[in-house]
C-alpha cells in the first residue's frame, strides 16, 4: 500500500515517544513492502533560509521535512498559531507531492496534524486514519478550563470524528477517547506500542562508570526518565524519597529528561532537604541511558497520566527492575508481581512501599525484570504491529461526507458524566 503518514515530530526532531512511534511504525512497514511517505518538520525556530523544505529517503521511508513559514511564531508561546503555519506548510508540500503520487491511505498522528490531514485525505479522495496518543483532557486530569486547553480539545474532538479509523495505544486510551469525543468503542482499534530490535546491553565499564557518577558510595539507585511535566508524576517521586531514604539509608535518584516542571521540581527537593540526593541529569544520549539504566537498582515511573508508557518497554529491555504506577497504559504494560511492581497514582506512600520492596529484594526483583523482557517479543513486536496497522488500513474505506459542528466543552471535569 502507499501510506502518507502526517508527524509534527520525525527524528531527529525528538520532543517525546510520539517521534520515535511514527519513526519504527513506518521503517516497518517499509520492510513489509508498503511505500511510506512521512510529512513532518524542521526544528522549530528555523526558517526557509536556514532549513528549506526537504524531501529525501532513508531507511526505505521517504520523508518530507517542510520548512517554518517566515512568520515570527514560538510554539511555547504561540500554540495554535504556530501549529496552523505548519500545517499550511504540509498542506503546500503535499499539494505538490499529490501531482505525481497518491496514496492510498493518510494517517494522522495525534492533533497537531489535524488540519493538513484532513485537507489531504479530502484532496486525494482516500480514507483518514488517525492515532490518537494522548489527550488535553487527560494530560489536565478531566479540566478543561483555558481557552488554549478547549481549542486543542476540539481539535482533538475533530480528528477523531472526522477519521474514517482511529487508532488508540492502550485499552486505557481506547476508554478515554471515546468518552472524550463520542466515538463507539467497537470503532476504535487498540495496537499497542513496540520496542526497537536492538541490544540494550552495555559494557560493563559503562555501567560502572554510570554508577560511580551518580552513587559513588553505592548507595542505592533509582531512575526516572522522560519529560519533567506534571502529568508525569515525578513529583510524586520526590515526595517518597525521605521514607525510602529512611529505610534504604544514602538512596539517591537520577531524574533524566528537560521539561517545564524542572524548576518546581528542583524547589520541592530544595524544600524537602534532599536536593543533593538527586541528580537532575538533563537529556541523555541513547547510550548514556542504557548506562544509567543497567546501574540502577529500580526505575521509577510515577505517571499521574499516562496513555502507553514506551518508557517502561525501554527499561524492560534493558531488564531494569521496574516500579510503576497504573495510569492508564502503564496499567497493561506493567503486570503487578509478574512483571513490575505497580502502585495508584499519585499514592505516595504505595509508591515508597514498591521501591523498599525492589530494594529489600533484589532476586525477586531480577526475576520480575527478566519476565518483563521475555514479554518484549511477544507483546511489543514492531513486526507485529505494523502488521496490525496494516490491516487497518486495507479495512479503512472512506465515510460519506459529514458536517461537523463545534463540540462541547465540559464546564466541570470532563471524566465526569
Amino acid at each position: 500500500m502507499r501510506v502518507l503518514m502526517l508527524s509534527w515530530e520525525y527524528p531527529p526532531v525528538v520532543v517525546g515517544g510520539l517521534a520515535r512511534h511514527v519513526h519504527a511504525l513506518a521503517c516497518h512497514l517499509a520492510r513489509s513492502g508498503h511505500e511510506v511517505v512521512v510529512l513532518c518538520r524542521h526544528q522549530a525556530g528555523t526558517d526557509a533560509e536556514t532549513h528549506p523544505t526537504t524531501d529525501h529517503t532513508a531507511e526505505g521511508v521517504r520523508i518530507i521535512r517542510v520548512a517554518e513559514d517566515p512568520m515570527h511564531l514560538v510554539f511555547e508561546r504561540d500554540l495554535i498559531a504556530w501549529t496552523l503555519a505548519m500545517g499550511h506548510a504540509m498542506v503546500r508540500a503535499a499539494t505538490d507531492l499529490l501531482r505525481d503520487w497518491r496514496p492510498d491511505v493518510v494517517h494522522a498522528h495525534d492533533w497537531l496534524v489535524t488540519h493538513p490531514a484532513v485537507a489531504v485525505a479530502d484532496a486525494a479522495g482516500v480514507p483518514l486514519i488517525g492515532t490518537i496518543h494522548a489527550t488535553e483532557a487527560g494530560r489536565h486530569s478531566g479540566w478543561l478550563t483555558h481557552p488554549l486547553n478547549q481549542q486543542v480539545h476540539s481539535v482533538e474532538w475533530w480528528l477523531a470524528n472526522r477519521a474514517d479509523a482511529l487508532i488508540t495505544c492502550s485499552q486505557a486510551m481506547r476508554t478515554e477517547v471515546s468518552h472524550l469525543f463520542e466515538v463507539e468503542p467497537a470503532d476504535i482499534t487498540v495496537i499497542h506500542n513496540g520496542i526497537e530490535e536492538r541490544s540494550w546491553q552495555v559494557p560493563r565499564r559503562e555501567v560502572t562508570r554510570a554508577r560511580a557518577i551518580y552513587s559513588p558510595s553505592g548507595a542505592p539507585l533509582l531512575l526516572y526518565f522522560g519529560r519533567l511535566e506534571w502529568e508525569k508524576g515525578v513529583q510524586d517521586l520526590l515526595a517518597a524519597l525521605p521514607r525510602i531514604r529512611r529505610r534504604h539509608p544514602g538512596t539517591r535518584v537520577v531524574v533524566a529528561g528537560k521539561g517545564r516542571h524542572h524548576v518546581e521540581l528542583v524547589e520541592q527537593a530544595r524544600k524537602l532537604r534532599i536536593l543533593r540526593a538527586v541528580d537532575f541529569a538533563g537529556h541523555l544520549t541513547d547510550r548514556e541511558l542504557r548506562a544509567a539504566l543497567a546501574a540502577a537498582d529500580a526505575v521509577v515511573l510515577p505517571s499521574r497520566y499516562e496513555p502507553f508508557g514506551i518508557v517502561a518497554l525501554e527499561a524492560a529491555a534493558a531488564k531494569a527492575p521496574l516500579v510503576a504506577s497504573t495510569a492508564g497504559g502503564l496499567g497493561e504494560v506493567v503486570v503487578d508481581g509478574e512483571t513490575g511492581l505497580a502502585f495508584a497514582p499519585g499514592d505516595v506512600t504505595g509508591l515508597a512501599n514498591s521501591v523498599d520492596a525492589v530494594l529489600s529484594d533484589k532476586p525477586a526483583a531480577l526475576r520480575r525484570a527478566k519476565a518483563a523482557q521475555a514479554r518484549l517479543c511477544v507483546d511489543f513486536d514492531w513486526g507485529k504491529i505494523a502488521d496490525a496497522t496494516a490491516e487497518v488500513y486495507r479495512k479503512a474505506r472512506t465515510h460519506e461526507p459529514i458536517t461537523l459542528g463545534r463540540p462541547k466543552i465540559a464546564t466541570g471535569n470532563a471524566f465526569e458524566d
